[in-house]
């Protein structure tokens, strides 16, 4: 009411909303409520979280940050906080399909038959592909990673899906794929319907970090 006052006399917007003057106006006057100046605190450190996660946590890891710090509160009272504030994280999207499996293809072999360990490292490499979703359009992640140490031993990021972006077109697929060859190894490349747990953390970060470049652009 106070925003349109200039434009509709209080009577007449308390008459509309079936309030009495003289109500709006002790209500006006009246003191924030214990919880409404809580409200304001908890508002302060959530915009806090939110800025240090440089945009990127959404209400779930901003109600675990709260509980980290001591402040126990539901998760809908930080959802409702935030939608107050204007803040939001980097959304997972729709599930996104980039792969169409040809029907007469024959699937590549699990040559470690989903057994992700290793003694010691260099002795097993797993590789993956998956998808960034940005305002501007979808990024392409290859990585591979060393079972044992969980050691990123190359990735490349590039605009399309094509064979050269994991076969020679960035410098850090050609390394990983000289260094195998030279340990004789064999890199398991498992397919986007079975992501496996080693490379997920890399991937997860990687969306995460590209997605708050994209959003403070």
């Amino acid at each position: 009411m106070t925003a349109h006052q200039a434009v509709h006399p209080i009577a007449t917007m308390c008459r509309v909303l079936g309030v009495s003057p003289s109500g709006y106006y002790a209500w006006r006057e009246r003191p924030l409520s214990r919880r409404a100046r809580a409200d304001v605190k908890l508002s302060a450190e959530i915009q806090a979280i939110h800025r240090e996660s440089r945009g990127t946590y959404g209400v779930p890891r901003i109600h675990a940050e709260l509980a980290e710090r001591g402040m126990h509160l539901g998760r809908k009272r930080v959802a409702r906080l935030m939608r107050g504030a204007g803040l939001q994280g980097v959304s997972r999207r729709k599930a996104f399909r980039t792969t169409v499996r040809e029907a007469t293809a024959r699937p590549a072999p699990d040559l470690v038959e989903r057994h992700f360990t290793a003694a010691g490292p260099d002795q097993l490499w797993v590789a993956d592909i998956t998808y960034v979703p940005t305002w501007a359009g979808f990024l392409y992640l290859a990585v591979v990673v060393d079972a044992w140490s969980r050691r990123v031993i190359g990735w490349a990021m590039e605009t399309h899906l094509r064979t050269e972006l994991v076969l020679g077109h960035a410098p850090q697929s050609q390394q990983a794929q000289d260094a195998a060859r030279a340990l004789g190894l064999r890199v398991q490349s498992m397919e986007s319907r079975n992501p496996n747990e080693i490379d997920r953390a890399f991937v997860t970060m990687s969306k995460e970090q590209v997605g708050a470049v994209v959003r403070a652009r």
